[in-house]
């Protein structure tokens, strides 16, 4: 029986773990040289968002330590707990939530503020897995992929009603969990089609979504096309080795936060299509890492957790380029472990904690732990 009891993995995937650390490093660097500009004039500190973000990657670190030594199955008992959480602080964010740069995605808790939507991303891996568990024997049938959809669909409402690019990303990693736990192709593509015809109902519910869709066929035409335009510029000023760490122009208030969900523009422009190939490089290390350890794991649990974290990174990641090329609408979408933001980089560090652990699941399916 599982439970929260410390243990420690014996075989933890180190590789993973230095994919994790390098990115860390490399995303405090980034972030300071996107954000210097506008911490000095807003704060008076070129250093402010560094401080912030230390100190949430140093209680990610914690969170992900803590994690990885407690098993992951104790985790999955916790999932349906986990999931009536989320939708319960989904719909307070809808009733109390706090808006910041006219987004309401936060709930203040004394001086801190919380994005229940992170948070609901852990949550829904983890009740999937769960029901995947649950009706293990029964997962290979259409009815069983519609209604695992069906229970995620409360959770969508509520998050996409302000925050429709973490809305597709929670959908996204129900239908790759429902496809590697049943890879039917004909059944995989019927439900598939139901989640992007879900998509489609919430972008023509709200005027402003129709309006993102015309600003990115044409930025140019509108005043909210600014953002996009710049970061353009920005992308395209960089070059092949870029103007150097440090010396973007863009970021000097040409491109609105862009310590936030543009970050990738500057990075373009400091170092260039080298170093944007190199970061991508380090994320497709990464998610090669991680489907490399849920089709080790014969534990179909662990297997899950790895596949569902795979999904969230690859999905994110690829919203976050595409927003930022412009090959997508804006959906306000950020840029894992490099864009500026305390609760992502804590859950997402939390997740690295659960594949370590997956990661000490034998080749026998067993767990390979040995009690203190």
């Amino acid at each position: 029986m599982a439970t929260g009891k410390e243990t420690r993995p014996a075989n933890t995937d180190h590789t993973l773990l230095i994919l994790v650390w390098i990115l860390v490093a490399f995303g405090m660097v980034m972030l300071f040289s996107a954000s210097a500009y506008n911490g000095r004039v807003r704060f008076g500190d070129s250093a402010y968002y560094l401080k912030k973000q230390l100190f949430a990657t140093s209680l990610g670190l914690l969170v992900m330590y803590v994690v990885s030594r407690t098993d992951y199955h104790f985790f999955v008992e916790l999932a349906p707990a986990a999931y009536l959480l989320s939708l319960l602080l989904s719909g307070a964010v809808l009733l109390f939530g706090q808006e910041i740069n006219g987004s309401k995605r936060w709930l203040a808790i004394g001086p801190l503020s919380f994005q229940p939507s992170e948070f609901a991303k852990v949550a829904v891996i983890l009740f999937l897995t769960w029901q995947i568990l649950r009706e293990k024997r029964k997962s290979t049938g259409l009815w069983f992929m519609c209604r695992t959809m069906i229970t995620l669909l409360p959770i969508v409402a509520l998050v996409g009603s302000n925050n429709l690019s973490t809305a597709i990303i929670l959908l996204g990693i129900g239908v790759i969990l429902i496809f590697a736990s049943s890879p039917r192709y004909l059944r995989f593509l019927a439900v598939a089609g139901v989640g992007v015809g879900f998509v489609a109902v919430f972008l023509a519910a709200e005027s402003y979504r129709m309006e993102r869709l015309a600003i990115w066929r044409n930025p140019e035409a509108y005043e909210r096309g600014f953002q996009t335009i710049q970061g353009l510029y920005a992308i395209g000023s960089g070059g092949l080795f870029g103007r150097g760490l440090g010396n973007s122009l863009q970021k000097l208030g040409f491109v609105p936060e862009a310590q936030n969900d543009m970050i990738f523009s500057i990075l373009c422009e400091e170092l260039g299509l080298v170093g944007a190939g190199a970061l991508i490089l380090l994320f497709l290390l990464l998610l090669w890492r991680l489907c490399v350890i849920a089709s080790r794991c014969r534990d179909l649990a662990g297997a899950m957790i790895s596949a569902g974290i795979m999904a969230h990174l690859a999905i994110q990641v690829i919203l976050n380029i595409a927003v930022v090329t412009n090959s997508i609408p804006n959906t306000g979408i950020t840029l894992p472990f490099v864009s500026y933001g305390g609760t992502s980089v804590v859950f997402l560090l939390g997740e690295m904690g659960l594949a370590l652990n997956v990661s000490g699941c034998d080749r026998n399916g067993f767990r390979a732990y040995n009690s203190h």
